[in-house]
């Protein structure tokens, strides 16, 4: 269950990487854009994003 990212994180994940590529990193996937956002959409769709998000979830109660 913890690797399904909520909507936020998702977002934080392609924005944070959008800068990166606005700012000169090399893309991870071949696209046919010049956009980062696509691009960065892109990579997080095909699973090669280089980021990850740390949850701490609740420890689980006993009935």
């Amino acid at each position: 269950m913890s690797d399904i990212l909520t909507r936020f994180e998702r977002t934080r994940l392609i924005g944070a990487r959008a800068l990166q590529i606005a700012a000169g990193a090399p893309p991870l996937v071949k696209g046919n854009t010049e956009d980062p956002i696509r691009l960065a959409e892109m990579e997080l769709d095909s699973g090669v994003l280089p980021m990850t998000v740390k949850k701490k979830m609740p420890p689980r109660m006993q009935l």
